[in-house]
């Protein structure tokens, strides 16, 4: 394992070559400090097999602007698109239809891809540089509680020679994002979070 702080001014540059490695990148987001690999499945894979999750639930992605995850494929609704415009970058995470860029292996029984756009300064810069959507996970042991400093992020994985943890000082934790399947022609909440009910509605019929 490497920690790198991101007052090292080469942390970015060693974090996207850890990437395109196919290894894990653990960072700090707006809620916890996350997990992120380039979608290939040996990179996928080895984020499950870290976590020591089962694979059955898909991987949610992020990436760094709306512009940037339409040019990757996913369409949005009117509706839908009143809500990103409102609360991305934020705790808010759709549930879109299946993109055409989105390989055939990636959730594969699924229509629906969850995406996000969040609100870090660090995993931002990320995002930015990889140019692509990441597969975002919490950087935890599965049933674990969440890390919230890079120390935890270590100490939850000592031994993983692999793993590359940017320091980027604490997330400031709380409730985990809300999630919107936002696939049909109204908002469906399955995950109750940080943006309301009230909020979500506003937003998707532009009150």
């Amino acid at each position: 394992m490497r920690m790198i702080p991101t007052a090292d001014e080469n942390w970015l540059h060693e974090a996207l070559s850890h990437l395109r490695r196919g290894l894990v990148v653990a960072l700090p987001t707006e809620t916890v400090y996350g997990a992120a690999v380039l979608l290939r499945p040996d990179a996928v894979e080895r984020v499950f097999a870290l976590k020591g999750r089962t694979a059955e639930k898909a991987l949610p992605l992020q990436t760094d602007s709306l512009d940037r995850a339409t040019g990757w494929g996913f369409q949005l609704s009117t509706g839908a698109r009143r809500l990103a415009g409102r609360c991305w970058p934020g705790p808010l995470t759709l549930l879109l239809e299946r993109p055409s860029n989105c390989p055939s292996w990636f959730a594969p029984g699924s229509s629906l891809v969850a995406l996000r756009i969040p609100d870090h300064p660090v995993v931002a810069a990320l995002l930015a540089a990889a140019g692509e959507p990441l597969a975002v996970t919490s950087a935890n042991l599965s049933g674990e509680p969440e890390c919230l400093d890079a120390g935890a992020v270590a100490r939850a994985f000592t031994g993983e020679e692999d793993l590359l943890v940017v320091d980027g000082g604490p997330s400031p934790g709380g409730v985990a994002s809300t999630v919107v399947d936002a696939s049909g022609t109204e908002p469906r909440i399955l995950r109750e979070g940080p943006i309301s009910r009230a909020a979500i509605d506003e937003a998707w019929h532009g009150a």
